[in-house]
């Protein structure tokens, strides 16, 4: 198991196994970010594609994407869709 800090945690957590995104903001995600805030970020970002109804074959909805995980990662500037009202469990 490879330990790392989590800056979205901010605490120490399990690491991810390997690289999930290219180039040097995957990189960036692999040295600092858990498996926890990794999974986090991917229910966030199912709830982004569908909300916003995003395209993944669309270069702009792409971008997109990546400049809000970004911010969910590393910042605390993500925020939901607007009117989005998470599911009752």
């Amino acid at each position: 198991m490879r330990e790392i800090f989590c800056q979205k945690l901010n605490q120490q957590a399990e690491g991810l196994d390997r690289q999930p995104y290219p180039g040097d903001l995957g990189k960036r995600i692999y040295d600092n970010i858990s498996k926890q805030a990794w999974s986090m970020w991917l229910a966030h970002q199912t709830t982004l594609i569908n909300e916003y109804r995003l395209n993944m074959l669309e270069a702009k909805d792409r971008q997109f994407l990546a400049k809000e995980m970004e911010k969910f990662l590393f910042s605390d500037d993500s925020e939901k869709p607007e009117g989005y009202v998470a599911p009752v469990k």
